[in-house]
């Protein structure tokens, strides 16, 4: 397309100023070379018509003109250039392991500590289509509510469906990681990463926080910790003689080992104190695990002088025919 088209030099544009002062000198040899006849009136060629070769006697200057136009296009190389990308990209295999025990029913978030987890780790998952993701549930014992996909939509369903009652009370930390560590160690993905949000101190489990966090630097991935809970008080669920009620109690988290674990990875510990720390942490996650995205492009050219050279040629042909038959002239 001639949108696409480029030159590869240009610079012989500039023989096309050759054109004007070519006019000049041809309107200047038709006035002082050809033969004049001087009469004293014009009366007896009055109503007598132009011939027609008359009128096209300037066919041939102008087809030379043309062809001279042409002969440049030519010589500046005209190139057509196609271009296309080549993208890669390689996703991150991401765990997001979410505690699901009784206490993430607080009302120091909004509606709750559950339901904001839910909320910002949907739309963590929304942006990063590219990744595989999967989602570990914890309480008192721990359990793959999705594993590994790309199929973010059933992935989001299955977090809408995550209640407190889906599992044993208890707060099993390394439990959770651990089941997380299991479902990314046969990855072949560069970078395998955890995210652990919890909102208490482990009191259950068959395996040690610490040691899950071992396991997890063994196989090199990467765990971002995520305590959620205000700092002091806040309304939690106690179950009385009347039913649930809600009262406010200390909230205690287990922030030394959560940064342990961080640390020991090469990850990061996080504080969530309300629905828009939480969300900022989210955000700063995705930021720092960036999807590798490679670009390669290559571009083709393709010579297009060939249809400006046969132009040039056919017009020099119809000139130098025009001239020495139907237009020729006595010297």
């Amino acid at each position: 397309m001639m949108s696409n088209i480029t030159f590869l030099h240009p610079e012989f544009f500039w023989a096309l100023l050759v054109i004007p002062f070519y006019v000049a000198w041809y309107i200047w040899k038709r006035r002082t070379l050809n033969a004049t006849l001087q009469i004293s009136t014009l009366q007896p060629f009055e109503g007598m018509k132009q011939s027609w070769k008359s009128r096209f006697r300037h066919v041939p200057m102008v087809l030379r003109m043309l062809a001279l136009s042409a002969a440049v296009v030519v010589l500046a190389r005209p190139q057509s250039t196609d271009s296309y990308k080549d993208e890669h990209t390689e996703g991150i295999d991401i765990v997001i392991s979410m505690d699901i025990s009784g206490s993430m029913l607080a009302m120091d978030f909004t509606p709750n500590r559950l339901e904001a987890a839910k909320v910002e780790a949907t739309k963590f998952i929304a942006n990063r289509p590219n990744d595989n993701i999967g989602l570990v549930i914890f309480a008192g014992e721990s359990f793959t509510q999705c594993p590994l996909t790309t199929d973010h939509a059933v992935l989001t369903n299955l977090m809408q469906d995550i209640h407190t009652e889906m599992l044993s009370g208890g707060t099993a930390v390394g439990s959770g990681l651990a089941t997380a560590v299991t479902r990314l160690k046969e990855s072949k993905a560069k970078s395998k990463v955890v995210i652990l949000l919890t909102d208490g101190v482990s009191n259950s489990g068959s395996i040690a926080p610490i040691k899950a966090a071992q396991i997890a630097q063994t196989f090199g991935v990467r765990v971002y910790t995520i305590g959620v809970g205000t700092r002091g008080t806040a309304k939690m669920p106690v179950m009385t003689h009347f039913g649930m009620e809600y009262i406010d109690q200390e909230v205690d988290i287990d922030e030394p080992t959560m940064t342990e674990i961080a640390q020991m990875t090469g990850g990061k510990y996080f504080r969530a104190t309300d629905n828009n720390s939480l969300d900022a942490i989210y955000k700063e996650i995705d930021q720092m695990e960036k999807t590798i995205l490679e670009v390669r492009e290559y571009t083709k050219r393709t010579e297009e002088y060939l249809p400006f050279a046969i132009v040039a040629m056919l017009l020099l042909l119809a000139e130098l025919i025009m001239r020495n038959t139907i237009l020729r002239t006595l010297p």
